[in-house]
Parts: C-alpha cells; structure tokens; sequence
C-alpha cells in the first residue's frame, strides 16, 4: 500500500466530504454538517485561504484527510476511510497538522468524545492535559517539542 500525504486542494473538497460521510465514529451527513455551518463552499474557502487541511491518498483515490483551525491553533479533524483505518494515514495526516500548527503556536489543541476510539488515538500519538468539556467531550493538547 502506498499512501501519500499533501494538500489539500479545492478540487478535494468534494471528496473530503465523502470521506467525512464514511466513518462509523462521529459520522455526520452533509446536512448534518451544513447546519452546523460546514459547507463545501467554507472548507474551499478555507483551503484557498491558508495551509489548512491535507488528504491521504493511495492510487490518486482521497483515503483521510486532516484540517486545522490555523488562528486558533486547533485540530479541527482528522478522518479516514474506515477500509484504510490502522494503516498509517492517519497518524501522517496528524503530523501533518501538527507541523502547520506548531509553526505559530506553542500549543495545539483538540476536541473529541472522551470514549471514542479516537481519543485513545490521539493520547497515543503525545496529546495529552485531559480537560473535560462535558459528560461526553474532552480537549486534549500537545505541546510543541521546540518549546
């Protein structure tokens, strides 16, 4: 398997969606998402505006994908294809971010369900100062090494 990672372009975006739509944990339809104010529009807006969000890919086919909150130095996402989970992309699209993050930021940090699978994934990868948000929802953070 030969999974790269890069940018993301506009011309990604409907395929971001299509992954987002995939998952099994934290699965929203893309109504779910428009009313909550993610639009295809705004994340092609955001990725035209800044170095914002990546995509794996394995064969040209868009696998995962991670996108960052640049001004607020917040891991906004992070997804793969449930047929692709375990195999690396995930943790190369984290990377990803983190280096963006970590370029105006001493400190990122991120929101996530504090039973998911992906909470356990990202205290595996450094995240870390566990805050509860609510019964359910929990900020983890990560210092940059450089600091």
């Amino acid at each position: 398997m030969n999974i790269n990672i890069r940018p993301a372009l506009i011309s990604d975006v409907d395929s971001i969606f299509d992954v987002r739509t995939s998952v099994i944990e934290n699965h929203l339809s893309r109504e779910e998402m428009r009313q909550m104010g993610i639009t295809e529009s705004v994340v092609a807006d955001m990725i035209q505006s800044s170095a914002c969000a990546w995509v794996a890919t394995e064969n040209e086919k868009i696998i995962g994908f991670s996108m960052i909150l640049p001004d607020e130095g917040c891991l906004f996402a992070a997804f793969v294809r449930p047929e692709y989970e375990g195999k690396g992309a995930g943790r190369r699209l984290v990377m990803a971010a983190e280096q963006q993050l970590f370029k105006q930021h001493d400190i990122a940090w991120l929101e996530t369900d504090k039973h998911s699978r992906a909470a356990k994934f990202y205290l595996h990868l450094g995240w870390g100062n566990q805050t509860d948000i609510n019964e359910t929802d929990i900020r983890l953070e990560k210092t940059n090494r450089r600091v």
